[in-house]
């Protein structure tokens, strides 16, 4: 997998933590760097320890599935965003963020909640090329960005962007998922 694949990837992982930062900012009556930065060091953290996991469980059994790799990779990523889109058009408000709590125990339900989908993806990425330290430094970097930047955007914008968000982030996995399995294929 190339490097702009590997961060188009990353953005759309990023996606759900960034939509929950958004809310995270909406909730809070003040922010400050600090506040951006713990957002952003537990959504990145997580989103980068995750696909590290998957990758090793990926790894440990990816001997089995040679054969069909790419059609997991494809479900899979397929799943995530379809699901992503999902959760883009329902009219929720910012329920599953809770309220502006930035103490441990919420924040971590929230990344561990934000980053399962980037355990997936790392499973996918024990089964086709892809720099697996390269890959682990974008998705954590990108999402750290993307999170202090939602929370300010949705302490001054609010809610405009958090469906916008999922929505691309879930359009962006499908066709990543399906541009494994086009190139597997020989088609592309």
């Amino acid at each position: 997998m190339d490097t702009i694949t590997l961060i188009t990837c990353a953005v759309g992982l990023a996606m759900d933590a960034f939509a929950v930062s958004i809310c995270k900012g909406l909730a809070l009556k003040k922010i400050d760097i600090k506040k951006q930065v713990l957002v952003g060091a537990w959504f990145g953290g997580f989103q980068g320890l995750m696909p590290l996991i998957g990758y090793l469980l990926g790894k440990s059994f990816e001997q089995y599935i040679t054969s069909i790799d790419h059609w997991i990779a494809f479900i899979l990523l397929g799943f995530i965003g379809f699901n992503m889109i999902h959760e883009s058009m329902e009219q929720n408000s910012c329920e599953e963020c809770g309220d502006a709590s930035l103490d441990p125990k919420s924040m971590l339900m929230l990344a561990i909640a934000t980053s399962i989908d980037a355990l997936a993806v790392g499973i996918t990425f024990a089964l086709i090329d892809v720099n697996i330290v390269l890959a682990v430094i974008l998705i954590g970097s990108i999402t750290f960005i993307l999170s202090m930047t939602g929370v300010k955007i949705g302490h001054v914008f609010g809610m405009k962007y958090k469906s916008k968000a999922e929505l691309a982030g879930g359009i962006v996995l499908i066709l990543l998922g399906l541009k494994i399995l086009l190139e597997h294929l020989n088609i592309l």
